[in-house]
């Protein structure tokens, strides 16, 4: 196997990035693009890292927003003060604002289990957390996994080609052995001299190391106690008239986004990008124009009827998940897969332009997608598993750049038409005899 060069060493606690570097998407970039700027033609359908940040720079440029950037800046502390927010930056600035957007992500403080035993792995230095992750080697002979998300999978699946043996830990998982791979279910305990306990009883030993794929906290420093208060709410109704980061989401946002409080106005602050399981760049660029929408427009938020949908939204979690509020509130910004799509449609029909609206100049220069997410990306999106598995198999063949080259350079039903034939492709080649 080669060896790739990291991309971010995992420098900082907790590090600043955890990418990885064999990380790659894994959604198609047709749907994973904003609407407003696709990806160049000729990208490969699940770009690596670099790829995705020279996207994410030419944006900048293209949309001349570099002038508009405070770089090696944090935010220390955003306060209200009865009219306006105030912003104070490492730089030592204050700056005077109307509207804060808080857009500081969810991929930076490590969530750790709180199983038996998992402390003193961790203060030995026989666990790390995903975000240190870089590369599968000189982590030992046997080494397990825990968590099944996307970086479960492309970890364990990558450990899978340095160790003797890989075990992977997936909450109900059934136990299986495939090659080199031990499938178990969550782990209950975690004993002395690498022997851990899962829950049906068994029992795995010899760990040398085990790296925890356990995903991260929401995490808003810059917030005293008197903005968002860190707790789990409790159960509703009534909507507390506080707001709430439970470290799985804040509660309660009108639309995932507006906090409805009485300490400051509903559309002066406005949470972007806390939804999981969804594809971000899309869906959070129709988030801030629904933001833009609210500040221009604050009348268009209706407070009782936001209440209404969030009260709803508990009651339909309380029935998938339980009583227990913690459980709501993991829950509580996770999206089903076609979800994400109508609350995007939702977002659109609540920015339809008006005279004067700050949407109005958008609309009338972007693509299908800007108004309504087209068939072609539902579709795409829910067979994203199937085409990674494709484009694999095309990378393995070395056929990579043939399959993509020039196609975009007419818009993105080339791409669309693409992955069509790539399914078919696949299917073909799923037929042939395995030497």
């Amino acid at each position: 196997m080669t060896r790739l060069p990291a991309p971010i060493p995992p420098t900082g606690e907790p590090p600043e990035s955890s990418i990885y570097a064999s990380l790659t998407t894994n959604i198609p970039h047709p749907v994973m693009a904003y609407t407003s700027y696709p990806f160049a033609p000729s990208t490969a359908l699940f770009p690596d890292a670099k790829v995705v940040l020279k996207y994410l720079n030419d944006y900048a440029d293209h949309f001349h927003l570099r002038p508009h950037i405070q770089f090696k800046t944090t935010v220390k502390k955003v306060v209200w003060n009865a009219s306006r927010w105030e912003v104070t930056t490492s730089a030592n600035t204050v700056l005077s604002s109307d509207l804060v957007m808080v857009c500081n992500g969810h991929y930076r403080i490590p969530r750790y289990p709180d199983t038996p035993g998992m402390t003193q792995w961790l203060s030995s230095g026989r666990a790390s957390h995903s975000a240190t992750y870089r590369h599968p080697y000189d982590m030992g002979d046997t080494v397990l996994v825990v968590g099944g998300g996307p970086s479960g999978q492309d970890i364990s699946a990558e450990m899978c080609t340095t160790a003797r043996t890989v075990i992977h830990s997936v909450t109900s998982a059934t136990a299986e052995d495939i090659g080199n791979l031990k499938r178990r279910g969550r782990v209950t305990h975690f004993g002395d001299n690498g022997r851990v306990t899962f829950e049906n009883g068994s029992v795995e030993t010899g760990i040398d190391h085990c790296i925890l794929a356990t995903g991260y906290e929401y995490s808003f420093p810059f917030f005293s106690e008197d903005v968002l208060r860190s707790a789990v709410p409790s159960p509703v109704p009534p909507l507390p008239s506080e707001l709430y980061n439970s470290t799985y989401g804040v509660f309660p946002l009108a639309r995932h986004l507006f906090p409805l409080t009485k300490t400051f106005p509903s559309s002066n602050l406005a949470f972007l990008g806390l939804l999981i399981h969804v594809a971000p760049f899309p869906l959070v660029e129709a988030q801030a124009r629904a933001v833009l929408h609210a500040f221009a427009n604050p009348e268009d938020l209706e407070p009782m009827q936001e209440a209404v949908d969030i009260m709803t939204r508990y009651e339909e979690l309380r029935k998938k998940v339980g009583d227990d509020p913690r459980s709501i509130a993991k829950a509580w910004h996770h999206f089903e897969t076609l979800e994400q799509f109508e609350y995007r449609n939702a977002l659109y029909k609540f920015c339809v332009a008006s005279d004067g609206d700050l949407n109005a100049a958008w609309l009338s220069a972007q693509n299908e997608r800007s108004a309504r997410v087209p068939e072609w990306e539902k579709e795409m999106y829910c067979k994203k598993i199937l085409l990674r598995k494709a484009w694999k198999r095309v990378e393995e063949l070395g056929k990579a750049e043939e399959w993509v080259k020039g196609i975009g350079q007419g818009g993105v039903h080339e791409w669309v038409n693409m992955t069509k034939r790539l399914e078919k492709w696949y299917e073909i080649e799923e037929t042939k005899p395995k030497l």
